[in-house]
């Protein structure tokens, strides 16, 4: 499945591109959808930021993001990176006194705001001081009525960008005006840009291994996020309700279940969530390697006296297939995930210690036996104990997809 928008360059009066209008987009024909549009910005933001992130669609430059009314008095933009968007407020709002303390509000969190369709009434006074762009549609007004309000737009302090620019002589125009910046067809039509869904499930459970993944374990945080799935929750008190965890008190709270179950262990029951549903509609073949490249790395690490087991070994063998499992880049995966520099660097093909354990663990898979020798000898670990670790790994990948079964179900 996979969610569809449009992105439209803005560019400076050398034409060098400022940033991108983000548009939502009901497929691959580059029309708006017949949807209300502050549907059509939360599903921007559900279905594109969340799982790709607006600065990769906008190629590191500004997104332009068009909020109606609702979204903007209920916050939607406190959701994004200040530093990374523009918040265009429509033409069509009402100048309702919860919308100017919404835009007050948000404006003072640091974000910047464009007024899009600036008509020249005085209704739009009252925001002009929290504005840093206006955005003028030329196929509205004549140029004489935008040139005779030019003085007016100037004052305001805000950047000026001009919209609907389809010929070189309307560029040329507009730049002699004093505009700021310029959108339209003469430099490039709406670009449609095609994203893999990822299910809210899928996002909370990513969410929830950036969580664990951190230096810091905050129960609180994970607390927070697994709260608001109640099939999480479930699964969770389910998992300590199976014979693998040792229980001696009855669990009060989901709060209660994670102190009981100390960091490492909710650590790795994240672990075998995520892979459960991560893996959904794909082989469990490819889980359960997953699974044996996690524990064998682990116990490498603890056989080797790593200083930060298990942990690591741990996530580097389990989120080595991510990519796979989830149909999208291991570079683009990593860059929503805060893991240590040497956990994504190994994920990423960097030449570090836990990308060694990943090579060595692949050797096992493929019966090459000569690496496997010289890995030995590399990581000061002997041969025997090598493949006492493998054979160990595998009977455990095995008894946690038997558990992975009854999680799915």
């Amino acid at each position: 499945m996979y969610s569809y928008l449009a992105r439209q360059p803005i560019v400076d009066n050398t034409q060098t591109v400022l940033g991108y209008e983000l548009l939502f987009r009901d497929g691959e024909k580059n029309c708006f959808p017949d949807i209300d549009p502050d549907e059509a910005t939360s599903k921007l933001l559900t279905e594109s930021h969340l799982t790709t992130g607006v600065e990769v669609i906008a190629n590191g430059k500004l997104a332009f993001i068009n909020f109606h009314e609702d979204t903007l008095i209920h916050r939607f933009p406190t959701s994004l990176d200040p530093h990374k968007v523009i918040i265009e407020i429509v033409e069509t709002v009402a100048l309702r006194a919860d919308l100017l303390e919404a835009c007050k509000s948000i404006n003072e969190l640091g974000y910047k705001l464009a007024l899009d369709d600036y008509d020249f009434t005085s209704k739009w006074d009252v925001l002009l001081p929290y504005v840093h762009f206006i955005k003028v549609d030329i196929t509205d007004h004549s140029v004489q009525v935008i040139g005779a309000n030019m003085a007016k737009l100037k004052a305001s302090g805000a950047k000026l960008v001009v919209e609907r620019i389809e010929t070189k002589e309307q560029f040329a125009c507009f730049r002699e005006m004093g505009f700021d910046y310029f959108q339209g067809y003469f430099f490039a039509r709406p670009e449609i840009v095609k994203n893999k869904i990822i299910s809210s499930s899928k996002i909370t459970l990513l969410q929830l291994m950036s969580a664990s993944s951190k230096a810091t374990f905050d129960f609180d945080e994970i607390n927070h996020i697994i709260e608001r799935d109640v099939a999480l929750s479930y699964k969770l008190l389910r998992f300590i309700n199976g014979p693998s965890v040792n229980k001696r008190h009855k669990i009060l709270s989901l709060r209660h279940a994670l102190n009981y179950m100390g960091a490492i262990e909710v650590k790795k029951f994240i672990a075998l969530l995520a892979l459960a549903n991560l893996a959904d509609g794909k082989p469990n073949e490819l889980a359960n390697m997953s699974l044996v490249r996690a524990k064998f790395c682990e116990l490498l690490s603890s056989a080797r006296t790593d200083p930060e087991l298990p942990p690591c070994g741990f996530l580097v063998g389990l989120f080595s297939l991510l990519d796979t499992l989830l149909d999208q880049s291991m570079h683009d995966l990593m860059a929503k995930l805060p893991l240590n520099e040497a956990l994504t660097g190994a994920l990423c093909g960097q030449d570090n210690y836990l990308n060694h354990y990943l090579e060595l663990v692949c050797a096992f898979e493929h019966s090459h036996w000569d690496d496997i020798a010289r890995a030995s000898a590399h990581l000061e670990v002997h041969q025997d104990e090598l493949f006492s670790i493998y054979n160990e790994a595998v009977t455990w990948g095995g008894s946690m997809m038997q558990e992975i079964g009854k999680v799915r179900q």
